[in-house]
């Protein structure tokens, strides 16, 4: 396990704690009213987003899915733009255009996600292939979920990227449901045993409700990729406490109440607390993390209603052709 300075372990702590509560007020938006549509949270897979996003580099690049929010956040994003976003707001990270969907943060190296399972894997593949030809140092890491990992689109990207050695890494998701789908009576064997089929490493972290692990499983394949020597696919195993989407009345009868409840004893957040204390953390100083990450939601909350919504005249900026005037 990586030996980590005491300001990186606060680091990843507050970031969860930003996740957890940027998703949880996410939420009684979305049921208030507030926030047009669904969002899709990340409560219960704070572990792997984070681990995953802050064993990158300030300049290296990712891509998302339909459950990003988490994603810019653990990368290092300021919330204000990402909650001014999902509500539609000029000021939001895509001018109010992209919603929880679509968020997009360039200035940490967010290229964007999307509702389209896989779609956004073959951006990522771009972007290594752009860090490749430049010989920037750059590495791309591409999210996904496990039902993703069912989509032609993921082997056609991967199997680029091991052709061309290109500074990638596929980062799967798996948290066992894919919409209401278990995971295991729609995908034959393991996920990361695929990557043999491209000549890649493939990791599964078993563990990923533990920050730290899967900090060093990304950080070993981004250093694999810094290095010239191609792709990794890594599996990490996880949980979403809540529904597939905010407001969807699936019923339970797709996931039982003891596996939930088995789940929510491995909270990542809980666990890593726990670690925290037992490494010299005092409770003030944990406790402290949280009413800062809980001030900066209510923060960003504030800006978002503060902002104005997008004038009417900026409907067709920002598209790949000029507007034509229809007489």
């Amino acid at each position: 396990m990586a030996e980590l300075a005491r300001d990186t372990l606060r680091e990843m702590q507050l970031r969860m704690l930003r996740i957890r509560a940027f998703d949880e007020r996410a939420s009684k938006m979305v049921k208030r009213g507030h926030i047009p549509g669904t969002v899709h949270t990340s409560i219960g897979q704070e572990a792997q987003v984070v681990g995953a996003t802050m064993a990158l580099g300030t300049g290296d690049y990712m891509s998302g899915n339909h459950r990003s929010h988490g994603h810019p956040i653990g990368k290092g994003s300021p919330l204000g733009p990402l909650m001014a976003e999902l509500v539609g707001k000029a000021t939001g990270v895509c001018k109010g255009k992209g919603g929880s969907l679509h968020l997009a943060d360039f200035a940490v190296g967010s290229l964007g996600e999307s509702g389209i399972v896989g779609s956004s894997i073959p951006i990522a593949n771009g972007a290594a292939l752009s860090s490749k030809v430049l010989n920037n140092g750059k590495v791309a890491l591409a999210f996904f979920g496990d039902g993703a990992a069912n989509q032609g689109v993921l082997y056609e990207s991967m199997n680029m990227a091991g052709v061309w050695d290109l500074p990638m890494i596929f980062l799967c998701e798996n948290n066992q449901y894919a919409l209401s789908t278990p995971a295991h009576t729609v995908t034959s064997g393991i996920i990361s045993e695929r990557a043999a089929g491209f000549g890649m490493p493939g990791i599964r972290v078993e563990e990923g409700q533990d920050v730290l692990a899967v900090y060093d499983a990304v950080s070993a394949a981004v250093a694999r990729a810094r290095a010239g020597d191609g792709p990794t696919l890594v599996e990490v195993i996880t949980y979403r406490y809540n529904e597939h989407s905010e407001g969807l009345k699936l019923g339970t009868d797709y996931r039982n109440a003891d596996e939930r409840e088995a789940w929510l004893k491995k909270d990542p957040i809980v666990l890593f607390r726990q670690y925290l204390a037992s490494q010299g953390f005092s409770e003030e100083e944990l406790d402290g993390l949280q009413a800062t990450a809980l001030a900066e939601v209510d923060a960003a909350v504030a800006f978002s209603d503060a902002s104005p919504y997008p004038d009417l005249s900026v409907a067709f900026d920002d598209l790949y052709t000029d507007k034509e005037s229809v007489a």
